[in-house]
């Protein structure tokens, strides 16, 4: 990634890695804790609560949960970390409000956009996105920061320029809108190249930070 960067003379201070530690167990994610890595992205809730609960003396790291949302488990989310990347529809938008405790600070949440429009992916569609920002900007415990996108992997370059184009395009226009927007949450270990290409400030990084032979 380092290399992608200076290629292109992408900004690296204002790239933000989130360690996707699901699956992970809790030496592995203190040992990255102890290299200087502190967000950490988690995909099921009970099991990142165990996490949360055994590294709660932990001060300086964030929790974002970047997986699929349950109405029952907002309550959960909501009361446990710093940031949920995934919101695709009003009425988890307002069971997070809802459910947010007032001594916090208000959570952090960006808007999940389908830009692939692939029926077994989550996410909302991209020209429904506007009404569904307008919405969670104007909800109290929120703090509206921006687009999460999962974009198909296809062998079709063309196909692939054109939609990370249309999520470039969408989260451009909601930072226009919000003073609160800021953050592109673009980008796995799988596409890291093209996501910072197309601005991304946020990367979800599992397996090139942690694999079965070695971690880190």
């Amino acid at each position: 990634m380092q290399n992608i960067i200076e290629e292109n003379n992408l900004p690296l201070k204002n790239i933000r890695i989130i360690a996707v530690t699901k699956n992970q167990n809790i030496n592995v994610i203190k040992e990255a804790i102890s290299i200087g890595i502190k967000e950490f992205g988690e995909n099921y809730i009970q099991e990142s609560i165990i996490k949360i609960q055994k590294l709660k003396n932990y001060k300086n790291i964030t929790w974002h949960f970047i997986g699929k949302i349950q109405s029952k488990k907002t309550k959960l989310i909501a009361q446990n970390f710093h940031w949920c990347q995934t919101i695709d529809r009003k009425k988890i938008a307002i069971l997070l409000n809802k459910h947010r405790p007032k001594n916090l600070p208000r959570l952090n949440v960006l808007i999940q956009i389908n830009s692939s429009q692939e029926k077994n992916k989550n996410g909302v569609c991209i020209k429904d996105y506007k009404q569904l920002a307008e919405e969670i900007y104007l909800m109290p415990h929120l703090n509206l920061r921006g687009i999460m996108a999962m974009p198909s992997i296809n062998n079709d370059p063309i196909i692939n320029k054109v939609e990370y184009k249309k999520i470039k395009i969408a989260f451009q226009e909601l930072k226009k809108q919000y003073i609160s927007v800021d953050t592109l949450s673009l980008g796995t270990s799988f596409d890291i190249k093209q996501s910072l290409l197309s601005t991304s400030n946020m990367i979800r990084i599992g397996r090139c930070i942690f694999n079965k032979e070695k971690s880190f």
